[in-house]
């Protein structure tokens, strides 16, 4: 498994850290993928995030990692969970992060939040602005909101990385209050960066202190397994949208 999607060895998890710490960050929700590509269970989380630990106390790094994971949807997710497999955000929260195919919005999706909503547990959508499905009909998106879900976007979708259609999704998202939260998703120091200063400064160019301030305060509400204040969402005026592209 690699340490942050994308780090093999105790090297490029080091120098991960390093690049994080220039960042700003202090402190790092490990999301290794669980999908049938990457099968990462809660005991190998744990045991790597323990090894990642032990590298930030060798150097004496001033950051700290936690235990994570970015599950992939699928129809035996709630059964997992019960088996302890799976893992929510810091390992200790009741925020789960779910992440859908990049090509579509499973039809089941709604009635399986609906589901996990009942076992106590919030789910956060994690870059749903990267879904073709979420990017031709962002109603989609609301009515999860709509629905209690949480979502999360990308550093690298606000500052441009994955192109201008993705940002300017991004940016509605934030205007209409569907989106909570903002990471990294970094996978490495080059292509798959974190981003997060750049994304923050973008952020509070366009919207202000208080927004920035905001989702850095839900990202702590998170690791500390706290509830938070939502504006009300809203929908993405259609018309409008699409005539940004």
């Amino acid at each position: 498994m690699p340490y942050f999607t994308g780090a093999k060895t105790s090297g490029d998890t080091l120098t991960m850290l390093k690049s994080a710490i220039d960042e700003g960050i202090t402190t790092i929700t490990a999301t290794p993928h669980h999908n049938p590509q990457f099968n990462n269970e809660s005991p190998l989380i744990l045991k790597k995030v323990k090894e990642v630990q032990n590298i930030i106390d060798e150097h004496q790094l001033p950051i700290e990692v936690l235990p994570g994971q970015e599950v992939r949807i699928y129809g035996d997710l709630l059964k997992e969970f019960s088996e302890g497999k799976l893992l929510t955000a810091a390992g200790t929260s009741s925020y789960i992060l779910i992440e859908f195919p990049s090509n579509h919005v499973p039809a089941y999706a709604k009635e399986l939040f609906y589901n996990i909503q009942l076992e106590g547990l919030q789910p956060i959508l994690v870059h749903p602005e990267r879904n073709s499905g979420i990017i031709e009909n962002p109603d989609i998106l609301f009515d999860f909101i709509e629905q209690g879900v949480l979502s999360q976007i990308t550093a690298s979708s606000v500052t441009g990385h994955f192109g201008k259609k993705i940002q300017k999704l991004s940016f509605k998202m934030i205007e209409n209050h569907l989106t909570h939260f903002v990471a990294s998703d970094a996978h490495n120091v080059t292509s798959r960066a974190f981003k997060m200063k750049e994304a923050f400064e973008i952020i509070e160019d366009s919207y202000g202190s208080d927004v920035s301030r905001m989702f850095q305060n839900n990202a702590e509400s998170v690791i500390l397994n706290e509830s938070f204040y939502q504006e009300k969402p809203t929908k993405i005026k259609t018309k409008k949208f699409l005539g940004l592209f």
